[in-house]
């Protein structure tokens, strides 16, 4: 395990500014959107006390609750936290990152990889993150992964999977002319999308419904989609009984949950913290903090702080 103080500095510029087309996603895509602060129980003075930072999160509930965690983590180290939720896509978070408007951001190693280097291969966890370790743009770091792993999935409904014998992607093949496939709207053209489903399967379903959150569940259940893109510690798979779809050739690859951070608030205090948590953190234990806030119900800042406090990093 790596000292918590190392961090792999990441330093190749030109990746992503080139690339990001930049859409707002969601009511709360603006990186200028309002805070949130979490209460610091940490002590108020001594050399973290003068770091303080924004920590943004993606616009689906898991990001939202890491970033939470990450809050109460470095709160609890006397280092100021507040949080930025519900930012938007990777599209949009990532310029909030580039610009400081935010300065951590929880991310996946598997999708962040894909997303910056479209030509990516790797696909062992520790392949993955060092290959993030240089696709990343300057000015970022990440700092260590942890054992949590939430990937890309599709699923079906336990009906379909049995009317059609579904038990893996490439079976969706023979039935593409009847099935539409809901998920997020920036899945129809990531590579972890339908682009790699075509390349990698030889996919290309009849239609493609745009959808976010319950609305994708929803769809899936009401029929009015036949395959749907879950992340896969979604609480939704289990209550509704889904068919995960095995993933053979690895499309979807690793997906460990990974801080991202701006190499100017990258102390060795804010990386002390966080590797604390990613040494903790598992996939486990964040599919039963996933279920707290969207089965439960509970409130996000609430379920971390308690978390945090309960493997003695609060």
């Amino acid at each position: 395990m790596r000292h918590p103080r190392a961090r792999l500095a990441l330093t190749t510029a030109a990746m992503l500014a080139a690339g990001l087309a930049l859409t707002a996603c969601g009511a709360n895509s603006n990186p200028t959107a309002a805070v949130t602060t979490a209460a610091a129980s940490g002590p108020a003075s001594g050399p973290a006390a003068a770091t303080s930072v924004v920590i943004g999160s993606a616009d689906f509930s898991e990001s939202q609750i890491l970033a939470e965690v990450y809050a109460a983590a470095l709160n609890a180290k006397g280092i100021k936290a507040t949080t930025r939720p519900n930012i938007g896509s990777r599209e949009v978070y990532l310029k909030a990152i580039q610009d400081g408007s935010v300065d951590i951001v929880p991310e996946y190693t598997g999708s962040l990889l894909n997303y910056l280097d479209k030509a990516a291969t790797a696909k062992a966890p520790d392949e993955v993150y060092a290959a993030l370790a240089k696709a990343v743009p300057a000015g970022l770091v990440v700092l260590d992964k942890s054992a949590a792993e939430d990937k890309n999935s599709m699923v079906v409904t336990k009906e379909t999977a049995a009317k059609w014998s579904l038990t893996q992607i490439g079976d969706l093949v023979a039935h593409q002319s009847e099935i539409v496939v809901a998920a997020p709207p920036e899945f129809q053209t990531r590579v972890q999308g339908l682009p790699g489903l075509k390349d990698v399967y030889g996919f290309a379903p009849k239609d493609f419904r745009p959808l976010k959150g319950q609305a994708v569940v929803d769809a899936l259940v009401n029929g009015q989609a036949q395959a749907a893109n879950i992340f896969s510690t979604d609480p939704s798979i289990l209550s509704n009984g889904f068919v995960t779809l095995a993933d053979p050739k690895a499309l979807f690859g690793s997906d460990n949950v990974v801080p991202l951070v701006r190499k100017d608030k990258d102390s060795a205090a804010v990386a002390a913290a966080l590797n604390a948590v990613s040494a903790k953190l598992d996939t486990a234990t964040l599919t039963k903090l996933v279920s707290q806030v969207d089965v439960d119900k509970k409130d996000a800042a609430a379920v971390a702080k308690a978390w945090v406090a309960s493997v003695g990093l609060g």
